[in-house]
């Protein structure tokens, strides 16, 4: 019996939400065909133990904001052609470009110069309904197809004139974690005034965040304390901000327990009775664990210019995939500690800005919702690129 040829995947990824979007495909290339899959490309400890030997260490591309950007844009100048010299070399059956649109999309754009018998995939569609929404019909000459994880991007991306897209759904939709905090979040809760109160504080997963946020965030605490309110506080955060955090927080009248473990901090989610955030991803896994929350942002001052670019009604996540306000948002100079305290005082109770957003989450995630994993799908539409160009 013969052999099946290999499969030889190239594949782009910098973030480690990126690293394990990649795997799920490529696992689910395993399953779905039979086949060895040779990697060739970029990406973390997920994707290298599936055989990838990365090119350089994924972390150098996995840059956020503007400013990051622009102060790195020689080496990432230098690092883009590197990657696309070497794909287009290995001449793959598909290169799978996944997030970190400013690096990834660079390397699709020269490799499709380079060889235009490459199929091209792009996994998460850039944010184009929020800003620079050109980037949409830029795409169309050197993206065959997008794997959206939200809901309204393939429609998004048709009215813009982008490359076809598939919804392949969100990997927080079978997480572990997420599943057992909305459990937890589902059983009967005592909402009584006198209690204590659960308050997860969420800052940010980046050191601007932090610094800009924290401030706001220990003063909407000291309110809510002389307002007669007994808090337990759950700090979950990441380890390369977990020094800052800690240093940020020492002079907070009351001393959040700082979570670095994902389990913990999967525990605090469902034990949580309302949220305090940093506008960001973080909004979507509170969201279908069910737990409320209030949403704030101050941009750094490279985006405070660059922020008239932006198109999108809400930047809340939650609120998008509902199209309908669900979580309130406060920006920049409005990010202020008296309103925040009184908008967490009507979420520590049962009312009905409380039930609001419950109700929208239980939207969200109907709309949400995918008959298969996500790494399937996503791996139907690439075997059928594979397949389209071998049959020709």
């Amino acid at each position: 019996m013969a052999t099946k040829k290999p499969l030889k995947i190239a594949i782009v990824a910098g973030e480690e939400s990126g690293d394990l979007l990649g795997a799920d495909i490529v696992a689910s290339l395993k399953r779905a065909t039979g086949r060895e899959v040779r990697l060739v490309g970029i990406g973390g400890r997920h994707l290298q133990a599936l055989g990838l030997t990365p090119l350089f260490d994924g972390g150098e591309i996995a840059l956020m904001g503007l400013s990051a950007i622009l102060r790195d844009l020689p080496r990432l100048i230098r690092r883009i052609s590197q990657t696309a010299d070497a794909v287009a070399g290995e001449k793959p059956d598909c290169l799978i470009t996944i997030d970190s649109p400013d690096f990834s999309l660079r390397v699709a754009k020269k490799v499709r110069a380079a060889d235009t018998a490459i199929p091209i995939i792009h996994y998460v569609c850039p944010s184009v309904w929020a800003w620079r929404p050109g980037r949409a019909e830029a795409m169309k000459p050197y993206v065959d197809h997008i794997l959206c994880i939200l809901p309204f991007e393939v429609k998004e991306l048709a009215r813009l004139g982008g490359p076809p897209g598939t919804y392949v759904g969100h990997r927080l939709m079978h997480d572990p974690g997420v599943l057992g905090a909305a459990k937890a979040q589902s059983l009967p809760r005592d909402l009584s005034e006198d209690r204590v109160k659960t308050l997860l504080v969420l800052p940010g997963s980046r050191r601007g965040e932090v610094r800009r946020l924290v401030g706001p965030f220990g003063k909407t605490i000291s309110i809510l304390r002389a307002r007669g309110h007994r808090l337990r506080l759950l700090l979950p955060t990441v380890p390369h901000v977990a020094d800052l955090v800690r240093a940020s927080v020492a002079s907070w009248d009351e001393k959040p327990e700082i979570i670095l473990d994902t389990e913990r901090k999967w525990q605090a989610f469902g034990k949580a009775d309302a949220a305090l955030i940093a506008s960001g991803t973080v909004s979507l896994e509170l969201a279908l664990s069910g737990v409320p929350m209030i949403s704030c942002y101050r941009l750094d001052p490279v985006m405070r210019i660059a922020q008239r670019l932006i198109t999108v009604w809400s930047a809340a996540l939650p609120n998008l995939i509902a199209d309908r306000p669900i979580v309130p948002e406060s920006y920049n100079e409005y990010v202020r500690p008296h309103y925040l305290a009184r908008q967490l005082e009507a979420l520590f109770s049962d009312t009905p800005y409380r039930a609001w957003q419950k109700d929208g989450f239980a939207e969200v995630a109907r709309r949400m919702a995918v008959d298969k994993p996500s790494g399937d799908i996503a791996a139907g539409v690439v075997m059928r690129y594979i397949q389209r160009v071998s049959s020709e």
